[in-house]
């Protein structure tokens, strides 16, 4: 039996094997001692990464989200490959998605994505100083690459165009750190 704080796993179950998620069925004891199922989607890992331009322009993805079922605008992102660190991936999804290379980028924070169900944590950086290269995509990937100031980006945030997660936190670090220069 696993005991974390007041919460013990009783058994944990693996259900399903995915790519990118597996599914567990945890049998956890509450604190009243009462037996109650939990369903935990672990996953390996992502880091997503906020490209400015030289002009001061976002550069962002549109891309379908099948879970939504619609596009949505976004920061360039994906999951670690294997034995790879969060500001290596960061770096590689730069050029794989929108075709430009950063010598280095600067750590914002890291989110968990939806505590609820998955254990899904997202590394986010800042990259500025950007080369023009070549986009690479995956096989299954079909974006397309937009750039937007960094107003028109809040503004579509706050007016929820924008609602990917890992996109508002890393745009509204980066404001922050802008107005506080």
């Amino acid at each position: 039996m696993i005991f974390i704080n007041n919460y013990n796993i009783v058994k944990s179950d693996l259900v399903f094997k995915g790519k990118v998620i597996d599914i567990f069925h945890d049998t956890i004891t509450l604190p009243n001692g009462k037996e109650a199922l939990r369903e935990v989607a672990v996953h390996r890992g992502a880091s997503a990464i906020v490209p400015v331009d030289s002009n001061g322009n976002i550069i962002l993805v549109r891309q379908y989200r099948h879970p939504i079922k619609k596009e949505v605008l976004e920061i360039p992102a994906g999951v670690l490959e294997k034995g790879e660190d969060f500001k290596t991936a960061a770096l590689r999804e730069l050029e794989e998605e929108i075709g430009y290379k950063a010598k280095d980028a600067v750590f914002l924070t890291s989110l968990n994505t939806s505590l609820g169900f998955c254990d899904e944590v997202i590394y986010i950086y800042l990259a500025d100083n950007l080369e023009k290269s070549v986009q690479n995509l995956d096989e299954e990937e079909f974006i397309t690459v937009e750039k937007f100031s960094l107003q028109t980006v809040l503004d579509m945030i706050m007016s929820g165009k924008i609602t990917d997660a890992k996109t508002i936190a890393g745009i509204l670090i980066y404001n922050q750190i802008l107005n506080n220069k």
